[in-house]
């Protein structure tokens, strides 16, 4: 009795064991050095910093397109992000030769991120593969092609297809140090909301998660890409962590918990609180699960509020004892004179930008060091 009682608190401890020992690590047993250092490096950056990012940063900005070494960012406080959004959603669903040019650029823009010490994380907005109507929901046109794409579904080899070009081009992002670059890529986000192909209305939980099992699978242990950091990131449909977790996969499927809220941020309304609520489940649940958390995406569209950076933005992300370990905001769009969420010379929030930029909380570019290394030699 007394022995079969030993043994049952043996089993205990060794399962407890092993799950600690699968958390604050990727859940790619053969992820690259570098992937291993940066996932180690951000865990302990967010401890009392959060990398500051921008989508699209160096490839075009407010009224330009393409120039060297150049992001509206960096003209205005002298460094890049930290933390650059590049997107694959011209990685299907087009000629074979404006797919090619697509992924040229994006690598560039990968490499270049990489080579200069910064972190690059990558959306997919996916054109719709069974239907017309693009990455967005349009009623009477879009198919709810997440049934159709999964395992048993009549679209599911060319999905495969599909990714099978996402992980080829993966294995050919190296940087001038000859390695394979590491990318935080973040599929399917915003998943709560309809107005994506895979969002909530069209498709059941069941097949969300078969998705999403299937898509890490299939990159990781089929196609060997072994340089990819898996991000979860729903939009603000939540309060409680049992809502946020609802579409969850499991922590075996994900290494980094985030959030994109545009709505509590001044889309909608301003509510600082709220949105620190919504912080502060995703990152209690990253300290709790072993995970990397983030704010994936947020901004405030033309930032017309000039205090928008340290009353709103910072605010949020301070309220709570939070580990992020970055903040992106959207693009600035190269033509539209009001579509842009990070400032650029002369915008009207500029000075209050450079406050945020100064904080010590806030990292840009310059200020990491050697990120992708497991000798971490800290920030500048």
């Amino acid at each position: 009795m007394l022995k079969n009682f030993l043994l049952a608190i043996i089993l205990v401890l060794s399962t407890f064991q092993l799950v600690q020992a699968q958390k604050n690590k990727p859940i790619d047993k053969a992820a690259t050095r570098q992937t291993k250092a940066l996932y180690k490096n951000l865990q302990k950056l967010s401890k009392k910093h959060t990398l500051f990012g921008h989508q699209h940063a160096t490839e075009y900005g407010h009224g330009w397109m393409g120039e060297p070494d150049r992001s509206d960012v960096k003209s205005v406080s002298g460094s890049h992000p930290a933390v650059v959004g590049v997107d694959f959603s011209g990685f299907s669903g087009r000629p074979p030769a404006v797919i090619q040019t697509a992924k040229e650029r994006v690598r560039k823009t990968v490499v270049d991120t990489y080579n200069r010490g910064g972190v690059i994380t990558a959306a997919w907005h996916f054109s719709n593969p069974v239907s017309p109507g693009g990455f967005n929901w349009v009623d009477t046109v879009s198919k709810p092609a997440v049934r159709y794409i999964i395992p048993g579904g009549e679209a599911h080899a060319q999905y495969k297809e599909i990714l099978r070009g996402i992980g080829e081009w993966a294995h050919t992002i190296k940087g001038a140090d000859g390695k394979l670059v590491p990318i935080i890529f973040r599929p399917y986000h915003e998943f709560d909301g309809g107005w994506f192909w895979w969002g909530k209305p069209h498709a059941s939980r069941e097949e969300f998660i078969s998705l999403w099992r299937f898509t890490v699978s299939y990159l990781r242990d089929s196609l060997q890409v072994h340089n990819f950091i898996y991000a979860f990131s729903p939009d603000n449909k939540f309060r409680t962590e049992t809502q946020y977790l609802e579409r969850y996969p499991g922590d075996e499927w994900v290494d980094m918990v985030g959030v994109d809220n545009y709505g509590d941020m001044g889309r909608n309304r301003f509510a600082p609180d709220t949105a620190a609520l919504k912080l502060k489940v995703v990152s209690d649940y990253a300290q709790k699960a072993g995970k990397l958390a983030a704010f994936t995406e947020t901004g405030l569209e033309s930032i017309p509020d000039s205090t928008w950076w340290t009353n709103m933005l910072l605010k949020t992300m301070k309220t709570y004892p939070l580990q992020l370990t970055y903040v992106l905001v959207w693009r600035n769009d190269m033509r539209s004179p009001t579509h842009f969420y990070a400032p650029f010379p002369g915008q009207v929030s500029v000075p209050n930008f450079l406050k945020f930029y100064r904080d010590p909380y806030t990292l840009f570019e310059k200020d990491l060091k050697n990120i992708y290394r497991r000798k971490f030699l800290g920030i500048f």
